[in-house]
């Protein structure tokens, strides 16, 4: 059975497409068929694991305008061994609107996806930065979420907005959805803000918080400049095992290496 997860946070800019490319490729990385899915109109996911959004035939927006006629697997492309990918443009940033009309516009993506099930081990899905159409699709499509968080007071101002939306998607549409963690990220080793916003978010929701911490770095910069995961650039660094572990955690692998 396939494990869907949701990586999403309203507040732009604290990770998620980073955890996704390097979830993603850690998982393939210990053999396990993955699947990626771009849903925000940046195309960030699909730029950073070096696909040519220009040489694509299909994206998520068709699948998502054309569900019934427009096979899933008509949109997946290889990205490495283990590792696929249903691409997005700007063109899905008309999607909300258009899918207003439509019948049950929560559910299109679960029906897009539900003939993969048991097919890939994983499925991850890179929310845009908002609660919209698009972000619930994704929650309905899933059966958990993972929030990274940017270990910045501002970035926990927005945190209980989602995880109300998360209980009330739960509650009205997609009974399986569960949080699978929160994740703290860009922490900056040796600051006092980082490490209090870091015991606040663990007081305030214990084991929700994956004791695993991503370190603020500019190696993630330079493995996106060229278009690679961490994980795959620079397999060693302390940023790439973060999501090792990670990875690890989620097939029920845990490692006992300290943060």
């Amino acid at each position: 059975m396939t494990q869907t997860i949701a990586i999403a946070n309203q507040k732009g800019g604290v990770g998620k497409t980073t955890t996704v490319i390097n979830l993603g490729v850690a998982l393939a990385q210990m053999k396990k068929k993955t699947l990626v899915v771009d849903l925000d109109p940046q195309g960030a996911l699909s730029a950073g694991l070096g696909i040519n959004i220009n040489g694509v035939e299909h994206t998520v927006y068709d699948l998502l305008m054309n569900p019934d006629e427009l096979p899933v697997n008509r949109a997946i492309y290889p990205a490495q061994t283990y590792l696929d990918l249903i691409p997005a443009d700007n063109h899905l940033a008309a999607a909300e609107i258009e899918l207003i009309p439509e019948l049950r516009r929560e559910l299109v993506l679960r029906g897009v996806l539900e003939p993969l099930d048991g097919w890939y081990d994983f499925i991850l899905i890179d929310c845009p930065p908002s609660l919209g159409l698009l972000t619930i699709n994704a929650f309905c499509a899933s059966d958990g979420v993972i929030v990274p968080l940017q270990t910045e007071y501002l970035a926990m101002r927005v945190l209980r907005d989602l995880l109300d939306n998360i209980v009330r998607i739960k509650e009205r549409l997609n009974p399986e959805l569960e949080l699978t963690g929160i994740l703290a990220t860009m922490y900056s080793t040796g600051t006092i803000h980082s490490r209090e916003v870091l015991e606040e978010i663990r007081a305030v929701f214990g084991d929700k918080v994956f004791d695993i911490v991503v370190h603020k770095s500019i190696r993630f910069a330079e493995a996106s400049l060229a278009n690679r995961a961490m994980t795959d650039f620079a397999s060693n660094h302390k940023g790439a095992k973060a999501y090792q572990k990670l990875a690890k955690k989620l097939i029920g692998q845990d490692s006992d290496e300290s943060d």
